[in-house]
């Protein structure tokens, strides 16, 4: 939806913030969400960019060093341009528009030409990047002064007065300027700065592949150098270094450093994702599946209709889709009295509790035939529903048939195979750098594997942990030729977290 306040003919410059997307504001969010084009800066974070939506123009106006896609005069004349054509142009630039990122020198020529201009202010990497190392930029012992500088031109040539910074007590934080890290460290020495000084090296601050160097003026070339630090880096120099092995929060994540791929359905994946996320991991998601409406509705809009003594329902889509049928012709729980009510896994049960619903069978297993030493032997005179994907298992319907019941299949969704972009998939396989694969269902296994060549299943299944979300999952993982690494205790996204965690993740030793 547009929000109405935000103008056409508009530019709005707009700081992404230095990479991790929760640090996005909410201004910001909502421009994106809005904009009729994006230009779009090199620095923006992928899980920044992927929040563009699908209809919004994107114009890649990246900038590196050495390496531009478009000269400034041109970005400049096209936000222009744009605007006056009457459309919402925002400018994403990485971190802050105001910090070294010439987003003064843009909104000076966007005023000049007559259109409006709006600055949205970004999280600068200056701060959060050392935020992220568990260094803060001023502390009452250590430092209380800030200055920043870019260390893109710190040659000769430019102004920066190097008697002046080599002097100061406080913090020195040096912006772009990694490659120059030689000339920073010689210039700063040159002009009386102590040699044992602390300096850090913090590479793609605030990212799940964040990397910290630390040492002092001495040693840091040479540190950094057998680090093999990409860019982008920041260089922090002060007494305020010391506090990285005090306080460094992120980087001692218990999943930091891990690569993990998420291959559940796009939209079911976001709990798992953020669960992973927020424990350090560096989350791949590559969902070889995507959940859609079954081929008809005929089956379950029977059993919607319909009385049972026992209703089962194996999953959460279930019950989502069971309701939504319920409610789209006039009814609600109400049409469940007097019916039992059995969920297979505790997240289904969940979701029937969050609509009003408690089960009275749930099963210790995520599977539908763990239901069967729970119910009756004899189920002559038994009227049951199972609400399940076209693709379910038929084994509980069967036995059920065997005992004498009367049962009904409402089929309330199916599974589809999706086509990801699977070139980050297959660079990372070949560079070996998948650390575990997490597997919710038995298609998500299939359809992974389908996906990879004979000797891209063959790397993964060496090389990786396999991680499976319940025993029907680790099933389908060992026609594969192997057993999962980890199963979840209960089959639930949490659960598959924990388990994770427990079987790679980092172990805190309390003396």
């Amino acid at each position: 939806m547009r929000i109405e306040n935000e103008s056409p003919g508009t530019v709005y410059l707009v700081g992404a913030g230095p990479g991790d997307a929760g640090l996005l504001t909410l201004r910001a969010a909502d421009l994106i969400a809005n904009a009729d084009l994006v230009a779009l800066d090199a620095l923006v974070s992928k899980e920044i960019a992927v929040r563009i939506p699908k209809s919004v123009e994107i114009i890649y106006v990246g900038k590196r060093a050495s390496a531009h896609a478009l000269p400034q005069d041109k970005i400049n004349q096209l936000l222009i341009d744009e605007a006056k054509k009457g459309k919402r142009v925002v400018r994403l630039k990485g971190g802050d528009p105001f910090v070294f990122g010439r987003g003064g020198e843009e909104a000076e020529e966007i005023v000049a030409a007559g259109v409006r201009v709006e600055i949205v202010p970004g999280i600068s990497s200056a701060i959060a990047g050392p935020a992220y190392a568990g260094i803060p930029v001023t502390h009452r012992s250590y430092a209380t002064s800030l200055t920043l500088v870019t260390g893109h031109e710190a040659d000769e040539s430019t102004g920066i007065k190097w008697g002046a910074l080599a002097q100061l007590d406080g913090t020195i934080v040096f912006m772009m300027g990694f490659a120059n890290l030689p000339v920073i460290v010689q210039k700063l020495i040159e002009h009386g700065a102590p040699a044992d000084r602390p300096v850090a090296v913090i590479s793609n601050g605030t990212r799940p592949d964040q990397r910290t160097v630390t040492g002092t003026l001495r040693t840091i070339e040479a540190r950094a150098k057998a680090a093999n630090l990409p860019t982008p880096a920041l260089i922090v120099v002060g007494e305020v270094v010391k506090m990285h092995d005090v306080i460094n929060w992120f980087e001692s994540k218990p999943l930091f450093g891990k690569r993990v791929v998420v291959t559940r359905a796009r939209e079911q994946a976001s709990q798992l994702l953020e669960l992973l996320a927020d424990s350090g991991a560096n989350v791949l998601q590559f969902p070889t599946i995507e959940l859609a409406a079954p081929e008809s509705w005929e089956s379950l809009d029977r059993v919607v209709n319909a009385k049972y003594d026992l209703i089962v329902f194996t999953s959460i889509n279930g019950v989502k889709s069971y309701f939504d049928r319920l409610l789209s012709q006039g009814k609600d729980a109400r049409s469940l009295a007097g019916s039992k009510i059995a969920a297979v896994g505790d997240t289904t049960a969940a979701e029937l509790r969050a609509r009003g619903i408690v089960s009275d069978l749930v099963p210790d297993k995520f599977q539908s035939i763990a239901l069967l030493p729970l119910l009756a032997a004899d189920q002559k005179g038994v009227r049951t529903a199972v609400i399940r994907a076209a693709e379910g298992s038929d084994d509980l319907i069967t036995e059920l048939r065997k005992r004498g019941g009367q049962v009904d299949l409402g089929v309330a969704y199916r599974t589809i195979a999706v086509d990801a972009d699977i070139d980050e998939l297959r660079a990372l396989i070949a560079a070996e750098a998948i650390d575990v694969v997490t597997f919710t269902s038995g298609s998500t296994v299939d359809q992974f594997f389908a996906k990879l060549t004979p000797e891209e299943r063959t790397k993964v299944l060496g090389r990786a942990m396999i991680a499976s979300i319940g025993p029907v999952t680790s099933d389908a993982i060992r026609r594969y030729g192997r057993s999962p690494d980890i199963e979840a205790k209960n089959a639930s996204v949490q659960a598959l977290h924990d388990a994770v965690v427990t079987a790679c993740g980092k172990v805190e030793v309390v003396a």
